[in-house]
């Protein structure tokens, strides 16, 4: 046992096989009280408008019948994604902020990484689908209810799922395949890939090819579908006579960009590098941002713009008044 520069105890193991170790020791951040007391409110206030925000959309579109179709499925898929994808990460975060204890099982640090995993790739699946289901909404309206019924979007949903878990496996396995035998410490908030192949005594030259080929094949193949998906429905939208038609389109499938451009942004500055350029603390702060503001941020960027959602937020925010106001004059009587 000995002290952590960050001022908690850390458990060391010399030890030549992997299933030996019992935890792992998130560092995080920083050790200094002062910040982490501040950083815990600031993840606060930001999984709180996660859960809210997500979940309300997900809720708003169940609720609404003018948004069952297939675009708004597909967005309440994202936002639920979006509110797992931060409920893996931000709770065990915020404990770990408050308390002088950093540790985190084994077991936990695997079912971390395949679910950060599983739902980091079905995510990029899902924009490549919400991708295609636009193109065929703006493309070809009038084969829209054909070609998107519901035995071609929920397959595609399922198919998403289905990636996410398959590839998730794979780095699960390669990664807790390794040994662990200089230190157990991860220099991170959370259990991901990079920081626990550098942390690993053995030769993880086969996991960084996998890394970089399997998220490089993802990645090519996702923007790939949304590049032409776009150009198509650019095409499209220069053919049309309706300037208010175009500004529509230009409004629904630009907050999509936005975020398709955002994510996968930070998912290719992140894995697509060689390891000698990896710097943990840096890549920290990225990680964090791709894992728990980008959900935060997801639906304000799909719904804001978006004028049949602020339609349906109109119409409960007054159903809602207007009971209030009729429950007022009954109590008042």
């Amino acid at each position: 046992m000995s002290r952590h520069p960050l001022g908690y105890s850390v458990q060391r193991f010399p030890m030549k096989n992997v299933t030996d170790i019992t935890i792992f020791i998130l560092t995080g951040f920083t050790g200094d009280a002062d910040m982490q007391a501040l950083l815990f409110i600031l993840f606060f206030v930001i999984y709180l408008f996660t859960l809210i925000g997500n979940l309300g959309l997900v809720l708003l579109v169940i609720g609404d019948s003018h948004l069952h179709n297939p675009m708004y499925y597909f967005l309440s898929v994202l936002s639920f994604l979006d509110a797992c994808y931060s409920t893996v990460v931000t709770p065990k975060m915020l404990v770990n902020f408050l308390s002088k204890d950093k540790s985190i099982s084994y077991p936990g640090c695997v079912t971390e990484l395949f679910l950060l995993v599983t739902f980091g790739t079905t995510e990029c699946f899902l924009l490549a689908a919400m991708a295609y289901d636009r193109y065929v909404a703006i493309y070809n309206p009038l084969l829209y209810a054909v070609k998107m019924s519901p035995t071609v979007y929920i397959p595609l949903i399922i198919a998403c799922y289905s990636g996410g878990i398959m590839h998730a496996s794979i780095h699960t396995v390669a990664t807790f395949s390794l040994s662990f035998c200089a230190s157990n410490e991860i220099r991170h908030v959370f259990c991901d890939i990079p920081p626990l192949l550098a942390i690993s005594c053995s030769n993880t030259n086969i996991n960084q090819l996998l890394l970089f080929y399997c998220v490089g094949s993802i990645e090519i193949i996702t923007i790939l579908i949304v590049l032409v998906s776009y150009s198509f429905i650019l095409f499209a939208i220069l053919k049309m006579r309706s300037a208010e038609g175009r500004r529509k389109i230009f409004s629904t499938c630009g907050s999509h960009l936005a975020g398709v451009s955002i994510y996968h942004g930070t998912i290719l500055f992140m894995y697509m590098r060689p390891s000698s350029n990896y710097a943990l603390e840096y890549d920290m702060i990225v990680s964090t941002f791709y894992s728990i503001v980008i959900p935060m941020i997801n639906p304000l960027i799909y719904s804001l713009r978006n004028k049949d959602v602020k339609e349906a937020m109109k119409k409960i925010f007054e159903r809602n008044l207007l009971m209030n106001k009729v429950h007022f004059k009954f109590e008042q009587h």
